[in-house]
């Protein structure tokens, strides 16, 4: 018996990475999983990947009146909605010179807007003891090189878990946070194989515990939070971070 069976979850951003093996491990775990995603080639790239009963959306998380088109096609396919992993992100890092307001608007629609206008467009659909994850970074915490927006982005996503928390404690709805730390994914993957090296070497240094996670490690972290195990946790900030947002370095 898997801990989530019976379970409609919707994972944002499910094409790559983080969202991708949680959307694995949803599925194995007994859920039927929607994700979304910009690319049609990479989310019928993914769905050939994955088992189980998997619905690919073509949706950008930065438009605010697709996500209530989302919501809709969700309500025509589904019962009801049990979990909610706001997951996409727009991982943009600039010196405050390099920013313009057109870059730094489309940060904060897709990490920030997006996801709060989501959930109030899925209200309806939401099952009495719904989970709500909102995937936030450790730049929310701590400040390093050119994640000012970004971070200042995630930190607002990760009140949210707090401020929707009190708003829909009586819907039974718990929402959340997931804040990852370094973690193995392909987001740096368009710099290069040199540069994306470099990149990793420098975070294994300032990691406490000397290595990045992985996107296993955050995904059973995610099932964790859909599953009933957390029932009683609701309006925290669940940190998997080598313990880099809790030490300075």
């Amino acid at each position: 018996m898997g801990r989530l069976d019976g379970k409609y979850a919707l994972i944002t951003g499910g094409t790559s990475g983080i969202g991708l093996e949680t959307a694995r491990q949803f599925l194995a775990e007994g859920a039927a999983v929607a994700i979304t995603g910009r690319s049609r080639e990479r989310l019928d790239e993914v769905a050939r990947q994955l088992d189980g009963p998997l619905l690919p959306i073509l949706s950008d998380a930065g438009d605010v009146p697709g996500q209530a088109a989302l919501a809709a096609r969700l309500q025509e396919e589904w019962p009801q909605l049990d979990i909610v992993m706001s997951n996409a992100a727009d991982v943009t890092h600039l010196s405050i010179e390099q920013w313009t307001e057109e870059a730094f608007d489309r940060l904060v629609a897709t990490n920030l807007k997006g996801p709060f206008f989501l959930i109030k467009a899925l209200l309806p659909l939401l099952s009495r003891q719904a989970s709500v994850i909102l995937v936030g970074s450790v730049s929310a915490f701590i400040g390093h090189e050119n994640a000012a927006v970004y971070g200042a982005a995630k930190a607002g996503l990760l009140s949210l878990s707090r401020g929707l928390t009190y708003e829909l404690k009586d819907r039974g709805v718990r929402v959340n946070g997931l804040s990852p730390g370094p973690t193995l994914t392909d987001t740096f993957k368009s710099l290069g194989p040199e540069r994306q090296a470099a990149i990793y070497d420098e975070l294994r240094r300032t990691v406490p515990l000397h290595r990045l996670g992985t996107a296993t490690e955050l995904a059973k972290a995610a099932v964790y939070l859909a599953s009933e195990e957390s029932a009683y946790t609701a309006g925290t900030v669940l940190r998997v971070d080598g313990g880099i947002g809790e030490l300075a370095y």
